[in-house]
């Protein structure tokens, strides 16, 4: 078993409030000087960047995670973490089910386009990513399990787009593989304030949209290698 540095929120270019040099390259380089070993893409209400991420991590010998941060119904962000390609695809036609056809206005959201290692565009979502989709948490959840996906609520403590903000309390029948804290959060202060939340796995993760937060917290996990089987037993172990 090794120690695993893992940062499990990372946004990219393709958010509409990801800066401009969160690109394939630049990320799996600062993940690197940042001794990670494990990351995750979570952008906002999609996955399209992820893979070209996960590809140059291969390459480079990082282990990328796809997934995205989805805003749900009630406005709550959650993680949402896949293992293969086809539940990302799963993951992606979800979300383009659900979120409202919203157009983005880039003069005031920012652009939403997604590139290759060389930043040549692939892509670019007309529908604005930051909106709301079409579904409860409880949904949300029920779904990414369905795909044998990982399901973790963000920044459950932040004052906006999160459990405590818009539900004031973690619901204690929601289903959660984990609970992420934010980057200003202390997990050992954090539970003294709300120690009803002890039963539940806590993590830490940077949700960096610049390149100079990628890594700038992050959690350490026991397993024998990093990826997600790996994860998905470290979260139902006893450690943490």
């Amino acid at each position: 078993m090794a120690f695993i540095r893992a940062d499990l929120h990372i946004h990219t270019f393709l958010s509409p409030c990801g800066d401009i040099e969160m690109t394939p390259r630049k990320i799996i380089q600062k993940a690197k000087e940042r001794n990670l070993d494990l990351i995750a893409i979570t952008d906002h209400n999609s996955t399209l960047q992820a893979p070209e991420v996960r590809r140059v991590g291969e390459r480079e010998g990082l282990e990328v995670l796809c997934g995205a941060e989805i805003t749900t119904r009630e406005e709550v962000h959650c993680l949402a973490l896949v293992e293969t390609e086809s539940q990302r695809k799963e993951l992606q036609q979800y979300l383009d089910t659900y979120l409202p056809p919203i157009p983005n206005d880039p003069d005031i959201f920012g652009y939403q386009i997604w590139v290759d290692e060389e930043e040549q565009v692939i892509g670019e979502v007309p529908h604005l990513l930051i909106s709301a989709i079409d579904r409860s948490i409880e949904q949300v959840g029920t779904f990414i399990h369905s795909i044998g996906g990982l399901f973790i609520p963000a920044h459950i403590e932040r004052p906006r787009n999160s459990l405590f903000s818009q539900l004031g309390f973690v619901p204690p029948d929601l289903k959660a593989d984990a609970l992420e804290v934010s980057r200003y959060t202390e997990i050992t202060d954090f539970l003294e304030k709300h120690a009803y939340l002890k039963k539940h796995k806590l993590i830490r993760s940077s949700d960096a949209h610049y390149l100079e937060d990628v890594g700038i917290v992050h959690t350490v996990f026991e397993m024998e290698k990093p990826g997600f089987r790996g994860l998905k037993k470290a979260l139902n172990s006893s450690y943490l």
